[in-house]
């Protein structure tokens, strides 16, 4: 936590502090942050865990501490929390949210997105969330609950959309008939129809416009609002005057016109560029929404013997979950008991369901697509491997580009100075113009102002960032921050994932084996007459195969599915085997001749299935995940562009060196964990290499 002191312009700051052992740790982090330029006092506690600390703010901020305590080899606890934001208009209101945060005591850095209305903040523990709150409110903006759910912030942008579109259509009606009756002959009360129909456009649909410019004007800046505010308010007034004192602005016997229709058509246009705005902001969160999509929204948990149902929101560490075939794991967890053969691709690239057995570890939001079981939670809620890659992507799309800062920079100057071109506008044309002067300076005026909005400046990056991290993440590459976005030109290598991204993610036949008098397409009916009504991601593809080549099944009786090994049945008075190689050993049944085409398709990394008829091996079906149709040509055209190409899976090896050679991918990192393929990235670039993950 931090506060202000009563006097002069420190501040005090308590820091938790981890990763001390002793209290030689506890002196080497107090001496580190007092040689800090700007820290006047340093007091490291080795017992509490606390550093506390008194600093010029003008000279050093919290990022610095922290960031300097990380340098000696310890870690600074702090909280990283995303907040929906409300109001902002413009690159100056981000300026200004950013302010307001950075000057609550306790902020360690605060990063404010334009594009996807949401504020960055790390903040060390002990500061309140109230408090940053608080301190957005009086910059004239809204911070948002950090706990408000994607249905909740949905709801509220739905909401603020049928807002702006009710005022888009209220604004654009009357500016149309205001601009229709001004250009009509002059009929009695004329002008004072126009001032009636003006007004409310100007004040009801136009009041968002004077909240901002005040705001802005409270503390002491000027903003895009601040442009249209005065703009129309001048065209506006300019001509409610010249309704209700016509002789005031006659020049050589000459009335000058109403403005009437300029205030209320730029608003009506400016609302529907903010109503536009609206819903593209909206449509630019589709990657985190599906990415929502694979939790599910319930859990079955086993209680006293009881089964509930309850919401996953509510599943404690600890508690039994019970998952039925078809269904996605709600938390991360330890298998109980059961069997299951859960599609874990979402995490790992594996396209073939991996099998599970008591003590193995299941992923929330993967699926079980076999098998009943009960698994104990281990992580959940926001600390669910789901979780973590949902904020990593948030965090990413919440970054700033270096080039974003810059634009920032230039916003908050440029407002100031279009103001000043514009009173200066106004003042050469009412001088030096030709008649009507008054006319012309508040016509060109009102252009300079309202051209001027730097809507551009504060949303161009932003949105491009959005829009490139959020289709990255579809696409299964995760783009860790806008900066690195930026950097992308400089890639010398790009490591790509295995499942979704160079092949199909779903297994399919490639090879069929028949022994001496037996006909492949006897195989595949007789195998997938078995596995018919079965789930297994294998089963659907050998059914699919027959499918396709059109044949007939038949009937199959007395199905028994063994865990890990495969499936028996009888079909058409035979009793038929269908399985992998720990099956056929276990059933005493010799391969003959077909282990050769079997070590030949383990080769070339597929999963090779053995039918048995009647004690006798009589054929092979071979599956593997296969190329995407144009992926060989996309690393051609990498190729081409000098980039190294190199493929990360947790597949094994065989099947990641087929894909892999199918490819023409230069290098194979395989069976390489969620976790481990950071690690994996930093070694390459230890090796001078700049890689896109």
């Amino acid at each position: 936590m931090a506060e202000k002191l009563e006097s002069g312009k420190s501040q005090k700051a308590k820091i938790r502090v981890t990763g001390m052992t002793c209290t030689t740790c506890a002196a080497t982090i107090e001496k580190g942050l007092m040689e800090t330029p700007g820290v006047d006092k340093a007091n490291v506690s080795f017992a509490s865990e606390k550093a506390a600390i008194e600093y010029d703010p003008a000279k050093v901020d919290l990022g610095t501490i922290t960031g300097a305590i990380e340098q000696l080899g310890y870690k600074a606890a702090t909280r990283k929390s995303i907040f929906p934001v409300r109001g902002m208009t413009c690159a100056s209101c981000v300026a200004r949210v950013e302010t307001a945060l950075a000057g609550v005591p306790g902020v360690v850095s605060a990063n404010v997105n334009l594009a996807s209305e949401k504020a960055t903040v790390e903040y060390l523990d002990g500061t309140e969330v109230p408090e940053l709150q608080r301190a957005v409110r009086e910059a004239g903006y809204e911070l948002g609950a950090e706990a408000a759910t994607l249905e909740d912030v949905t709801t509220a942008a739905q909401r603020e959309i049928k807002a702006l579109r009710n005022r888009v259509i209220f604004a654009a009606t009357l500016a149309a008939i205001i601009m229709v009756l001004s250009m009509v002959p002059d009929f009695p009360f004329k002008p004072y129809l126009l001032w009636v129909l003006a007004t409310p456009v100007q004040f009801w649909t136009g009041w968002r416009f004077y909240k901002g410019a005040w705001g802005a004007l409270r503390h002491r800046t000027a903003d895009m609002n601040t442009l249209i505010a005065v703009g129309t308010s001048a065209a506006y007034f300019y001509s409610m005057v010249a309704v209700l004192f016509p002789g005031l602005f006659a020049t050589a016997g000459v009335e000058l016109g109403l403005y009437f229709d300029t205030s209320s058509v730029i608003i009506a246009l400016i609302l529907l560029g903010r109503f536009l705005e609206a819903r593209a902001k909206g449509q630019t969160s589709e990657a985190i929404k599906k990415l929502i999509g694979l939790k599910p929204k319930t859990a079955t948990i086993v209680r006293d013997g009881k089964e509930m149902e309850i919401s996953v929101d509510d599943v404690l560490v600890g508690d039994l979950v019970l998952v039925r075939p078809g269904e996605r794991i709600p938390v991360d967890g330890i298998l109980k008991d059961g069997f299951s053969s859960v599609d874990e691709s979402m995490i790992t690239g594996e396209s073939i369901p991996v099998d599970k057995k008591a003590g193995d570890a299941v992923i929330g939001g993967t699926i079980n697509k076999m098998g009943s079981c009960r698994f104990e939670a281990t992580r959940v809620g926001k600390d669910t491997t789901l979780a973590q890659i949902i904020r990593l992507v948030e965090e990413a799309q919440g970054s700033k580009a270096p080039i974003q800062r810059l634009a920032d920079v230039i916003s908050s100057y440029f407002v100031p100075i279009v103001i000043g071109i514009a009173v200066l506008t106004f003042i050469i044309w009412y001088f030096l113009g030709p008649q009507p002067t008054l006319t012309y300076a508040l016509l060109n005026f009102v252009a300079v102002l309202i051209i001027a909005c730097p809507c551009a400046l504060g949303l161009a990056t932003p949105t491009a960032i959005i829009v490139g991290t959020g289709k990255g993440a579809e696409n299964g590459v995760l783009i860790r921050s806008g900066e690195a976005l930026e950097q992308a030109h400089k890639i010398d290598a790009v490591l790509l994932d295995k499942t979704g991204t160079l092949t199909r993610g779903e297994p399919r036949v490639t090879d069929i084996v028949a022994a001496p008098k037996f006909a492949e397409s006897e195989v595949l009916k007789l195998a997938a007459s078995v596995e018919h009504d079965s789930e297994h991601p294998l089963a659907q593809a050998i059914v699919k195969a027959a499918s396709e080549k059109s044949l007939k099944l038949s009937q199959a009786a007395d199905f028994n599915a063994m865990p890990g090994h495969g499936v028996e049945a009888k079909v058409d008075g035979k009793k038929l085997l269908l399985g992998n190689l720990a099956l056929m050993k276990e059933r005493n049944i010799s391969l003959d001749g077909l282990g050769k085409e079997a070590e030949r398709l383990w080769g070339e990394g597929k999963t090779v299935l053995f039918l048995g008829v009647d004690n006798k091996a009589r054929g092979i079906i071979a599956l593997a995940d296969t190329l995407k149709p144009g992926a060989a040509e996309a690393v051609q055209a990498l190729h081409k562009l000098g980039i190294e190409v190199m493929m990360i899976t947790g597949d094994n090896s065989r099947t990641a060196a087929a894909i892999a050679g199918e490819a023409g991918v230069d290098r194979v990192l395989a069976e390489v964990l969620p976790e481990n393929k950071a690690t994996e990235v930093k070694r390459l670039q230890n090796e001078g290499k700049v890689v896109a993950p």
